[in-house]
């Protein structure tokens, strides 16, 4: 009886690790289900939408121009930002202040070699590469491939609405 028992306990014990271990997996190196919270990213997206977010981009340095990435924040590293890929290295992203958003740009700097520039969509308020500078490539966790919730505007995420995407010269090659 205590053999029966006994090996019950381990091998629910022995499951319960290895379905554990094929969640972090799958959770770490294929995606994760992200609830978003503040106004940065309106109009694309809002305060509590469920986005996807997908890691292989990540892994494979696919990350582009235009796409919205789920990043440690580089001021509290227990803290995850949403924003918009508005420039890669070597980029030079010409800018006003977060708070001068709409007058005309006053600062000008290269992405240095293994960072990108984050803006958020809105524009008038969103902490982002304007107050922090770029981020480092290593701080990205994801890129966010579909809008999940709420459900009326599920599917794949728009367009920037401030048309921000810099142009290099072999993006238009």
């Amino acid at each position: 009886m205590f053999r029966r028992v006994l090996g019950n306990t381990l091998a629910f014990v022995g499951y319960t690790v290895q379905y554990g271990c094929m969640a972090h997996c799958a959770f770490e190196y294929i995606g994760e289900f992200v609830v978003c919270s503040g106004p940065s990213m309106e109009p694309t997206i809002v305060n509590q939408d469920i986005v996807f977010s997908e890691r292989m981009s990540r892994h494979f340095c696919k990350i582009q121009k235009g796409d919205i990435v789920i990043a440690k924040s580089s001021f509290d590293p227990n803290m995850n930002i949403c924003k918009r890929v508005i420039g890669l290295e070597g980029d030079k992203i010409c800018t006003s202040a977060p708070s001068d958003a709409f007058k005309v740009p006053h600062i000008c700097e290269y992405v240095p070699k293994g960072h990108v520039w984050l803006e958020g969509d809105n524009l008038r308020n969103s902490t982002d590469s304007r107050s922090y500078g770029p981020i480092p490539y290593a701080l990205i966790r994801g890129r966010v491939c579909l809008k999940l919730w709420p459900l009326h505007s599920f599917g794949t995420l728009s367009e920037s609405p401030t048309r921000r995407i810099i142009k290099t010269q072999s993006d238009s090659d």
